[in-house]
């Protein structure tokens, strides 16, 4: 058996295997450690890149489609046939619509009269004088087609089409309009982030409708570049992403579901692109593990002597930043390119960082506190109105927003509220979420609509922000419990629900508007309706109430949100919140919070509200 006797074969012998075991235990955890950061980094990017896709489109098929709502919830009002021959005009004039066909089954003229009635839940009665069943929809059901190719317009389009049916569920019109595909992925296809990678637009049983390939579109899209993991799993999940065989993978997939088609965005890398530096760090680092075991025998003594030396002069240091000293600095060796230098260099870079994280972590506090001075500080004091609101933010700072708005002298009997929505969350969320209060409470006071409000914020906004791809959704209220009026402006935000305990009824503040900061050109409308009443509960809030999920990933939803205002009604709107906001806290259980959280709640405080129209 093979023994060292001499200090210089034991030093060689006792320290050289442990080395290369290090080197290689640690080589090894670390190449697998990188290469899943770098996965998991891309993984990251690609859903991210693949959902902003993915909104361009679903937000232009969703215009249309918000049309073609209009037109199925029109109701019998002696204005009926005005709107809807004024939503036909509007149709054919949109972006990107080649044609609208309107198709009338059994009637006479282009006039379809409450083809959709809204479900109550209730069931369902028969009314025997005139025969009709109330309660039960009358349902709209709209597809959208594959793109195909128009030979008189000589280019590809898609159709979204709405069929109506009557309270017998007998077709009674059909509402078809023709979209041109290049202007629903036009921006897809100008994206440069695809960089050198396979981008394609899929459908449910795996067809290429378009690829590109670094920004441009390609003549032909070959469906091989999509293993059958990938096309398997974006059948059952909205959003993913795939490794394919190998190791590294060969290819390395990712895809994200369209909300308003049928299709899905996919996108494909090598993963030897993907994964380059961690296999270019593999072979250097063999190469540099060889090197230094031939090193460490020829020099071992000299090596030994200055690494024991760096680390304790290392370790001491570390224990400096361990007792509150930042500012530690070591100096770099002689032999700055070695272990050592690299070591050195490591530990001062991690000192500074640490600084420098310690400061922004102040300043992540000071902006908290700046933005949380920015709500209100408590609801307003108004004797027939019960109102609360509340933020719950998923970091330090956010994107959501909610403010209560009085006018002085009539304070009394009117109040405005605004609930907003910032794409995003985090600092620059805040900072955009601050502008917005600044403008429209300027702006408040000042003669004018809603409407005209809201369209001066969204200029202003898009002046400020058309250097970014930030925007704003927001939810503008006025109530005046003289009249009993509440108007309304919704500028792309979920609409407000009312519930109505008479009744057990549910009725959503519904209306047509964009987001602010997109479009400085897009229109904004004023609703309202005078049917507020001293007994029911209005509720505005964001969608991270809705789409907060359990740790099994289902959404809480609407349905259960209507059911816990159903039993709470009773509470005063700041009990209403709580309860909702508890109910949230157990149904995500350990789950994290991934979107901010606003909730404002209006109920009646008084016996009765007063009748008529003074203000």
């Amino acid at each position: 058996m093979l023994r060292p006797k001499t200090l210089q074969q034991q030093l060689v012998f006792y320290l050289i295997l442990p080395v290369a075991a290090l080197l290689l235990v640690g080589g090894s955890a670390g190449f697998f450690y990188s290469r899943n950061v770098l996965l998991g980094q891309w993984q990251e990017a690609a859903i991210l890149k693949m959902s902003k896709f993915a909104h361009v489109i679903d937000m232009r098929l969703g215009e249309v489609k918000k049309y073609l709502e209009m037109y199925s919830n029109a109701r019998r009002e002696p204005r009926t046939r005005a709107i809807q021959d004024w939503i036909l005009l509007e149709l054919e004039q949109h972006e990107g619509v080649d044609e609208v066909r309107l198709t009338n089954f059994g009637q006479d003229d282009t006039q379809i009269e409450s083809p959709c009635e809204v479900d109550d839940g209730g069931g369902g009665e028969e009314d025997p004088a005139s025969g009709q069943h109330h309660g039960v929809r009358a349902w709209c059901h709209v597809e959208v087609s594959p793109p195909r190719y128009d030979a008189v317009r000589a280019h590809q389009s898609v159709t979204i089409v709405s069929e109506m049916y009557d309270q017998s569920e007998t077709l009674v019109g059909r509402l078809e309009v023709s979209v041109r595909f290049d202007y629903l992925i036009a921006n897809v296809i100008a994206f440069s982030e695809w960089q050198g990678h396979e981008g394609l637009l899929v459908d449910d049983d795996g067809n290429v409708l378009v690829c590109t390939h670094e920004g441009k579109q390609r003549p032909e899209c070959d469906a091989g570049v999509i293993d059958k993991a990938t096309l398997k799993a974006l059948r059952e999940k909205p959003y993913g992403t795939i490794q394919g065989d190998g190791r590294p993978p060969v290819t390395v997939s990712g895809f994200y579901r369209l909300q308003e088609a049928p299709w899905t965005i996919v996108l494909v890398a090598p993963g030897r692109e993907v994964l380059a530096p961690i296999i270019t760090f593999r072979t250097y680092f063999m190469i540099a593990g060889m090197a230094l075991v031939v090193l460490t025998v020829m020099l071992i003594r000299f090596i030994a002597g200055r690494a024991v030396a760096a680390i304790k002069t290392v370790s001491n240091a570390a224990g400096q930043i361990a007792a509150g000293q930042l500012d530690i600095m070591l100096p770099q060796p002689g032999n700055g390119d070695g272990e050592v230098g690299q070591l050195v260099r490591d530990f001062n870079r991690m000192a500074s960082q640490l600084g420098e994280r310690l400061r922004l972590k102040e300043a992540l506090d000071v902006a908290m506190e700046v933005q949380q001075s920015l709500l209100p500080e408590a609801p307003p004091a108004l004797p027939l109105l019960d109102v609360a609101g509340k933020s719950v933010y998923c970091d330090e700072t956010g994107g959501d927003y909610y403010d209560f708005i009085q006018f002085p002298g009539i304070g009394a009997h009117r109040l405005a509220v605004a609930v907003g929505d910032v794409v995003g969350h985090g600092i620059g969320a805040a900072l955009l979420m601050a502008t917005v209060r600044a403008f429209l409470r300027s702006r408040m006071f000042k003669p004018g609509t809603l409407a005209e409000v809201v369209q001066d914020v969204n200029t202003l906004l898009c002046l400020d922000a058309r250097r970014t791809d930030s925007f704003m959704t927001l939810f503008l209220l006025l109530m005046d419990t003289h009249s009993n009026e509440v108007k309304w402006v919704r500028a792309g935000h979920d609409p407000a629900l009312i519930y109505d305990p008479s009744h057990d009824a549910f009725h959503e503040l519904e209306g047509h508007g964009s987001a602010l900061g997109v479009d400085i050109s897009l229109p904004f409308t004023e609703y309202e309706t005078n049917g507020w009443s001293n007994d029911r509960v209005l509720l505005i809030g964001t969608d991270g109430i809705w789409e907060t999920e359990d740790p099994g990933g289902t959404p809480y939803g609407k349905e259960r949100l209507r059911s816990l205002v159903r039993a709470q009604h009773h509470l005063s709107a700041e009990g209403i919140i709580e309860s909702i906001l508890a109910s949230l806290a157990d149904f995500r259980q350990t789950a994290p919070q991934h979107d901010d959280i606003t909730l404002v709640v209006v109920k009646g405080a008084g016996h009765h509200i007063k009748e008529g129209s003074n203000r």
